[in-house]
């Protein structure tokens, strides 16, 4: 067995346990001000629109200079961490969101606003891709699927709370408008979030990949001894038994990683344009449909405090049930539901059909996140992953733009229409060229 092999068997062996909960719990917290992130400027551009701060054309502009920076922290800190390591890359991230979060807050004006929220995305951009990362290399194959989609879980709770601070806070204004201490908020959470984060520990297989053995023993062998009664020395690695792998970013276009990265690239190009569409415009779609911007943001908090169900869903089945399929099965289903809330006018109906896009948006988020993680190899995995995903950001810089364009021509039953063609052809993708996963060691998924 070689040194490589080694420590993934260990891991593989390893009980879940304090550690893993521990883990996961720190990781999941730099999670957390993500999609506080996301959902906090599709509530907040609301209100910001209704106030006049924001024209529609400028919130088109927020949102993707929001996902440009995303684009750019992606391709820095995600395919970046192959190379400085995962937890250096969270540490990093976590401060450049903070500071810029918090400067946003005191925008003077929409140019201002607009220029921040880049560099803040540049520092949210990469944490999925790192978390997803991390969280596949440090817990057992069996249990994979299960330890994302708690991350993201507990990552989607921010979603009713951003809700709620918005509901309450946008229309005050103590000493500052309402909304400027919703960006403040999550700017004080991001920096006590990478205070805590760093008691994390470096990634074992990462170490090894790189060439760095007695590190990842070190490491490795503290976490034997706080899961097992005594640590398995059977398979302990000799210093320097192997050389560090070497990773090329061309590597991603040679078999096997080739056709799996043409279908991420595909598939995140396009599934972006139905997730975020959803996710980032809701109230401003009740707004274009005359709902007042009290009542749109009700309903938006009555929808978001399902939030944290889809990935609750995913914990218990993303294990059991081929992660592919149920991939495919949420696509069609977020395509369909989209479309009652568009057309539907009754209050019940509009919360009821809202809160299933949402259900089943988050449960295939949770999914989806499991399963990209899965294709590449430790020494090619952030590079694969930062690489692929990016384009779901860069989409989203577009798709922000068109979605305004085509909402202003079309209305909003033309606009989920586009998001509804999106979703279907993340399905024909994932359903034809996305190989099956669930059960199967890194190792053996990446040969």
């Amino acid at each position: 067995m070689n040194a490589t092999d080694a420590i993934a068997a260990r891991i593989e062996r390893l009980p879940l346990g304090t550690f893993h909960r521990r883990f996961i719990a720190l990781i999941s917290l730099g999670g957390w001000f993500d999609f506080y992130d996301i959902y906090m400027m599709a509530y907040i551009g609301a209100t910001l629109q209704h106030s006049g701060f924001l024209s529609l054309q400028q919130f088109s502009n927020v949102i993707a200079a929001g996902f440009l920076g995303m684009f750019t922290g992606t391709i820095i800190f995600g395919m970046g961490s192959d190379r400085m390591g995962r937890r250096s890359a969270f540490v990093a991230m976590l401060l450049i969101y903070s500071a810029f979060t918090l400067a946003g807050a005191f925008a003077p004006s929409a140019a201002w606003l607009i220029v921040l929220r880049f560099f803040a995305g540049i520092g949210i951009g990469a944490e999925l891709v790192v978390i997803d990362t991390y969280v596949s290399e440090m817990v057992p194959s069996a249990k994979r699927g299960r330890y994302v989609a708690i991350s993201q879980m507990t990552g989607f709770t921010a979603v009713p709370i951003v809700a709620i601070l918005v509901r309450y806070l946008a229309p005050t204004h103590f000493l500052i408008d309402g909304w400027r201490w919703v960006m403040i908020i999550g700017s004080m959470g991001a920096a006590l979030a990478w205070y805590f984060r760093r008691r994390l520990p470096e990634s074992p297989r990462w170490l090894e990949s790189r060439g760095r053995h007695e590190e990842a023993e070190k490491i490795l062998a503290t976490l034997e001894t706080e899961s097992l009664s005594s640590p398995s020395r059977t398979a302990a690695i000799p210093a320097g038994s192997a050389p560090a792998e070497r990773a090329s970013f061309l590597e991603l276009w040679r078999p096997p990683y080739r056709r799996r990265t043409i279908m991420l690239v595909i598939f995140h190009a396009l599934q972006t344009i139905g997730y975020y569409g959803f996710a980032n415009w809701a109230p401003t779609f009740l707004l274009r449909r005359g709902v007042s911007l009290v009542h749109s943001l009700e309903y938006t908090l009555l929808i978001a405090l399902v939030a944290p169900l889809g990935p609750a869903l995913a914990v218990l089945t993303s294990d059991r049930l081929e992660r592919k399929w149920t991939i495919v099965t949420m696509a069609l289903l977020i395509a369909a539901l989209g479309l009652g809330f568009a057309f539907w006018s009754a209050p019940v109906l509009i919360v009821a059909s809202g809160a299933l896009v949402t259900l089943c948006s988050n449960w295939f988020s949770a999914l989806l996140h499991a399963y990209q993680s899965e294709l590449f190899p430790t020494r090619l995995r952030a590079t694969g992953v930062g690489f692929t995903y990016s384009w779901s950001r860069l989409s989203a810089v577009f798709s922000s733009l068109l979605i305004g364009a085509v909402l202003v021509r079309g209305g909003v039953g033309a606009v989920f229409t586009l998001l509804a063609a999106a979703m279907c052809g993340v399905a024909l993708i994932i359903g034809f060229f996305g190989p099956r996963t669930n059960r199967i060691a890194l190792e053996e998924l990446a040969r």
